[in-house]
């Protein structure tokens, strides 16, 4: 038997049989033996390390390798083989034009095969829209994946039937957002979907209740940077505009009330008194709302923080 022995870990450090400690591994055999009277102690284990030896640090970090990493972001995570797109060989050859054809259906039955069962094409219907989605939105990849959990728990939980999977990747966008405290309205989301709002809130709010995440609560303050720089605003008037808001989230009065039209309004009151007025018209196309929410949240932020009149 070749010398291709080495000492046991800590797990088992005494023969049963004889007492001695003088034991060895065989990975060959995958054994643990006694050397003194040859019993075999353990059978059928698994060698972890390499089949490769490496005499210094540099031979081993060329030869240390390691499959990819499982993902979220995969409706099997990653962990089956690929067929890649580029027709060419182990070498980087290219493929000959009649063994493509060959090739092209070998990757059409592989990719089948791994997306089998309903669940898995549910999920890659649904990822493919996730990548769509925040590629859109200019979002990080941490609410991707973020986002493919909270899916992933959502078809398990069998919340997706009767909704469409579209609207229902759309609302766990957002909830990630707000989670991250992204400034993403869900008039955003909306127009990059093609789902309706009012679709998507109704997703995001069962979605809420159902999976119990823990969302809180938007300050309305995340959105002045992003509508003030699509109006053209200044660093004055969002100060202005978001110790508004603070004084008004002190006060309380700001309960039940969207953190976009709030945002809206403080925006508008601040740029009106920094002398850079703009209508509400075009502050409500930039939130997302409408001109009457803005005149509404006016007139209560004017009321409960003694502001005072702006021409409306």
């Amino acid at each position: 038997m070749p010398e291709k022995k080495k000492k046991v870990d800590e797990e088992i450090k005494v023969c049963p049989e004889c007492g001695s400690t003088n034991l060895v591994w065989d990975p060959e055999r995958g054994e643990i033996i006694c050397r003194d009277c040859g019993l075999v102690i353990n059978e059928n284990l698994i060698d972890y390390g390499p089949e490769w030896r490496a005499f210094d640090t540099e031979q081993r970090d060329k030869k240390a390798r390691g499959g990819s990493a499982s993902t979220l972001l995969k409706p099997n995570k990653g962990l089956v083989t690929e067929i890649d797109q580029y027709n060419k060989d182990i070498r980087g050859g290219k493929i000959a034009a009649k063994n493509q054809a060959q090739i092209q259906r070998m990757r059409k039955w592989h990719k089948r095969i791994s997306i089998a069962t309903s669940f898995e094409k549910n999920l890659a219907t649904a990822f493919s829209e996730l990548d769509r989605l925040v590629s859109s939105l200019k979002l990080p990849e941490s609410v991707q994946k973020e986002a493919a959990y909270i899916y992933r728990r959502a078809v398990k939980k069998e919340l997706i039937r009767g909704r469409l999977i579209e609207s229902v990747v759309a609302a766990v966008v957002y909830a990630v957002c707000r989670m991250k405290r992204i400034p993403k309205t869900l008039e955003d989301i909306a127009k990059v979907s093609g789902s309706e709002k009012k679709e998507i809130g109704r997703a995001y709010r069962f979605l809420k209740r159902e999976l119990g995440l823990e969302v809180p609560t938007s300050d309305p303050s995340i959105y002045i940077p992003k509508f003030a720089s699509e109006l053209g605003l200044d660093e004055e008037v969002q100060k202005e505009a978001i110790e508004i808001i603070q004084k008004a989230l002190q006060k309380g009065i700001l309960s039940g009330r969207g953190p976009t039209g709030v945002a809206a309004a403080a925006l508008y009151i601040a740029a009106a008194r920094q002398g850079k007025k703009k209508t509400q018209k075009e502050v409500a196309d930039v939130a997302g709302v409408t001109e009457v929410t803005i005149r509404n949240r006016y007139r209560e932020l004017k009321k409960e923080l003694g502001i005072e009149d702006v021409d409306i």
